[in-house]
């Protein structure tokens, strides 16, 4: 997985970078007028860092969350 930032040119989004694959799924987030989604450098990089491990494998169970959540309460 990982995280491109695109712009809507005559209704269609044009990512920056290379192109994606033809294809794929993805998921638009929008932000609506006045609200924006930044990310400064360090969020980012936590964000990325994160989404390297789901894609290692590294999660856990919706079961195990909600343990967590409920010993942490």
């Amino acid at each position: 997985m990982k995280v491109v930032s695109g712009k809507v040119i005559a209704g269609r989004i044009v990512v920056e970078g290379e192109p994606l694959e033809e294809g794929c799924t993805v998921t638009v987030l929008v932000p609506e007028r006045d609200e924006a989604f930044v990310l400064d450098s360090e969020a980012e990089a936590s964000l990325l860092a994160a989404i390297a491990e789901a894609d290692r494998g590294e999660t856990i169970t919706g079961e195990q969350l909600l343990s967590k959540l409920r010993e942490s309460a």
